[in-house]
């Protein structure tokens, strides 16, 4: 399994296209049984960018489980994809959703939900006067994944 961020991954895959190493890197990230690609549709992506997530998505397709974590919903990736290319947008959300399942957790951040609930937490639980208790750690975080 690797975990990345969307951004971590499409670095390395330019970076490995510029070394003339991009179809090793595409079949190493095509090998592992899970690949996690975490918060795609937080950074805009040019072609140089996309066009290799795209040829790692293709490479898994049909043969290893991938799991992608977003804020956006893929209709809403057309911004991510920075060149217009609504073809190459189309073709990259095809690919994970096509054999696969789309789990929608609702629209609150989990981050922004547990930040919120621990705060509301503490000032009920806090005293007239004296010094705040110590907050709490924060909670395990919860992962979905999926397999095509």
């Amino acid at each position: 399994m690797i975990n990345t961020l969307a951004t971590r991954l499409v670095n390395e895959l330019v970076e490995a296209a510029d070394e003339k190493q991009l179809n090793k890197t595409i079949a190493r990230y095509g090998r592992v049984d899970l690949l996690c690609i975490d918060e795609l549709g937080y950074t805009a992506l040019d072609r140089h960018g996309a066009e290799p997530l795209f040829q790692v998505l293709t490479e898994r397709e049909g043969k290893n489980s991938v799991a992608i974590g977003s804020n956006e919903s893929s209709g809403g990736w057309t911004k991510t994809f920075t060149d217009h290319r609504p073809p190459l947008c189309a073709a990259v959300v095809d690919r994970p959703t096509s054999n696969g399942t789309i789990i929608k957790t609702g629209t609150d951040c989990y981050r922004l939900a547990t930040t919120r609930a621990r705060a509301e937490q503490t000032a009920a639980s806090r005293p007239a006067c004296g010094p705040p208790p110590r907050s709490p750690g924060a909670g395990p975080t919860t992962g979905v994944l999926s397999r095509p």
